[in-house]
């Protein structure tokens, strides 16, 4: 049955939805907001911690052992710090920016009267000496341009300090039809995966020896704060955090630096930063991958975390992995997706949330 599951119109459409919410970390409200509408219908209760994250139970044929799926909902994004008397915004960065994507490009102020568009500009390069066009422009030597020429019109907008700030980048299906292009697909895919696990169980009446916390932690781009939270509501007994992999088939990535690929399948992550995998966990997701059919890529990423950082060290410890799904251009204005990716990481989830049983969970740390 799990092998069955395909993307359609309508949960494409959900996602095109997410993505486009402007949610950093912290201001992840509205995109709570929508998710909580959309996936309480399959759930039997839904908790929160006191940050904000949301978590989705679905009750299977036995109370333990807990298993947590994860996705965190924010974005990376700037926060305003001000406002000159000419009318311009600076800002700082929320999560980790590369300075050289930001110039020129669109974004979006969520103001108290509504949503500002604006451009990230700097001084014209008509008017840089010869010095100056050989550096690198930093965050800190750009501004947001709104279109106005006072700071008086730019409060009228509404715009205040402390306001959250995303890059403007519509939903697009890519011209092949096979992937999709979006901003904050770093983590709303993760989101969108752990939710279309929820429903297709909902909805299928599959059984799982279990209870399944689909989960949508918040802040995870600033210190992975809402899986810390989160994990103490769930008290869960393991845990698989859903977020995306670094996609290293882009011109001057070697393999070895980001092994993963587009349309190759999702990747099960066996080292990162914040987290080395419970061994035997990991072993058992690649037999579950084998067993179903479901092409999947190992990977490694020394340089960045995840939610699992926070996930294993629950309590005395818990088993606890990431599945990636593999994307382009991450911590972009657009990233790049493959839609048999998305599909192949829901059916892959599926196939794991169905085994876990009291038996199998405590296999995974008995020594």
């Amino acid at each position: 049955m799990t092998n069955e599951y395909k993307l359609g119109k309508d949960t494409l459409g959900f996602l095109k939805e997410l993505t486009e919410i402007v949610a950093p970390s912290g201001f992840e409200e509205p995109a709570l907001r929508r998710v909580k509408e959309y996936a309480e219908k399959f759930a039997d209760e839904v908790r929160q911690d006191k940050l904000g994250s949301l978590i989705f139970v679905k009750k299977g044929s036995s109370e333990r052992p807990r298993v947590l799926v994860a996705g965190h909902i924010d974005e990376i994004g700037f926060i305003v710090t001000s406002i000159t008397k000419e009318g311009y915004i600076t800002f700082t960065n929320i999560g980790g920016w590369f300075d050289q994507v930001l110039l020129a490009q669109r974004v979006v102020v969520r103001g108290k009267k509504g949503e500002i568009t604006g451009v990230i500009a700097s001084k014209p390069p008509h008017l840089l000496s010869p010095e100056e066009r050989q550096k690198v422009v930093t965050m800190k030597q750009m501004f947001i341009d709104v279109g106005a020429t006072s700071k008086e019109e730019v409060e009228e907008m509404g715009i205040r300090v402390g306001d959250p700030i995303a890059p403007w980048s519509p939903f697009t299906i890519s011209a092949s039809g096979k992937t999709v292009m979006a901003k904050a697909l770093d983590d709303r895919l993760g989101v969108f995966v752990t939710l279309e696990v929820l429903r297709y169980l909902r909805e299928n009446n599959i059984g799982h020896p279990n209870t399944l916390y689909a989960a949508t932690t918040v802040q995870e781009e600033v210190g992975l704060r809402g899986a810390s939270t989160a994990s103490w509501v769930v008290d869960h007994d393991i845990a698989i955090a859903v977020d995306v992999d670094i996609a290293g088939d882009v011109p001057g990535i070697r393999p070895q630096d980001a092994p993963a690929k587009l349309g190759k399948g999702p990747s099960i992550l066996a080292f990162d930063r914040s987290m080395i995998p419970n061994q035997r966990f990991k072993e058992f997701i690649i037999e579950v991958a084998e067993e179903e059919k479901i092409p999947y890529q190992l990977s490694v990423i020394p340089g960045g975390g995840t939610d699992a950082g926070r996930f294993h060290l629950y309590r005395s410890g818990r088993p606890s992995i990431v599945i990636g799904v593999p994307t382009r251009h991450i911590h972009s204005h657009v990233g790049i997706a493959h839609i048999s990716d998305i599909e192949n990481t829901v059916k892959l989830i599926l196939g794991v949330v169905k085994r876990l049983d009291r038996e199998k969970v405590e296999s995974f740390t008995y020594i």
